[in-house]
């Protein structure tokens, strides 16, 4: 009996020392491939041919000036320059492929990768070869803009924004993007302004945001992208973080939040849409109807049998007091005290 229990802790300790021995290997490894990469982010190979290919930027300077003093003052004219990218082509030919070819055939443009003549979507596979790997664009692919042909450059400019007066001619512009003119942008090398680039393609939401409520997103004080997350997502809409459809709603309003005690069925199922119009509305609060009672009688059909003649009520709607649901419930995204909602 004492030998089958030493057997038995001797192979426990043999798997012990196994399973550290692969977790420090395992780690080492990771650490290695990060150091030797410098930033894990970076693609481990941008080439798609051989070095000699590859004429560098400097040969296409000689042919297109005006977009290489472009790119020059841009991110991506400045890889270069960068630790990380060191021993990796960066350049025209990063996006452009190998140039070798396309100078030798004295700029025959059938032996140079022309993005403009490609399709939307080899388009953006040749920007995710380096950009797929950062959080915000590893669901493009599973996004609506990727269903429905909507490519990277359909709202990034590659080579940067045209330099031009960037100063806004209103002063209703605020944040970030008073100096700029609404129909251009500098951020993420952008094509326009943010606002401007996604309402002329979703214009439905412009007629909302001119509603009396909104989110002043127009205005600029904020963008599309503080809720939604043009690179795709699990979530309806694209509605940022994979925590569910409010938590773009959350993290301004983190009040809202929660845990309660006792919490608003609504607000837990289907969530402040249910109540709330987002991008706008007519009504306080983006609030879906004019009035809070008649969005609480949507849920709450049994109080309408209170409101029947002759039968005594606490919700007397013949009272301008008591039509106003929430001046007595006034916690209703919640109450950590009062299963009804009270203070």
């Amino acid at each position: 009996m004492a030998y089958t229990k030493n057997l038995k802790l001797a192979l426990l300790g043999v798997f012990g020392l196994l399973a550290a021995a692969w977790l420090f290997s395992s780690n080492l490894s990771s650490a290695e491939s990060v150091a030797a990469e410098g930033n894990k982010l970076i693609p481990e190979m941008v080439l798609s041919g051989e070095p000699d290919d590859y004429v560098g930027s400097e040969t296409c300077r000689a042919c297109h000036e005006p977009q290489f003093e472009k790119v020059a003052n841009t991110k991506h004219g400045k890889l270069g320059t960068l630790a990380a990218w060191k021993g990796k082509v960066v350049g025209c030919e990063s996006c452009h492929g190998p140039g070798k070819a396309h100078v030798e055939g004295s700029g025959d443009k059938t032996k140079i990768k022309i993005l403009k003549a490609m399709d939307s979507k080899a388009v953006s596979e040749t920007c995710l070869a380096c950009h797929a790997g950062r959080e915000s664009h590893n669901n493009f692919r599973r996004g609506e803009h990727w269903r429905n042909n909507v490519g990277c450059t359909d709202c990034h400019s590659a080579h940067g924004s045209d330099p031009a007066n960037f100063k806004a001619g209103s002063s209703i512009f605020v944040g970030d993007i008073s100096p700029q003119n609404p129909g251009q942008g500098t951020r993420a090398m952008l094509k326009s302004n943010e606002q401007q680039l996604c309402i002329s393609c979703h214009k439905e939401t412009k007629s909302q945001f001119a509603k009396p409520f909104h989110h002043k997103v127009l205005e600029g004080t904020m963008s599309c992208s503080d809720c939604h997350n043009p690179h795709g997502g699990f979530e309806t809409k694209q509605t940022k973080l994979a925590v569910g459809a409010d938590a773009a709603c959350i993290k301004c309003h983190s009040n809202k939040q929660g845990p309660f005690v006792f919490e608003h069925g609504p607000l837990k199922l289907e969530g402040c849409t249910a109540c709330h119009t987002p991008h706008g509305s007519s009504n306080s609060k983006l609030l879906k109807r004019a009035q809070v009672r008649q969005l609480c009688f949507e849920c709450h059909t049994g109080i309408t049998e209170e409101l029947s003649p002759g039968v005594p009520s606490r919700h007397n709607q013949a009272q301008m007091r008591e039509q106003q649901c929430t001046v007595c419930h006034s916690a209703i995204h919640g109450s950590n005290s009062s299963r009804l909602f009270f203070r």
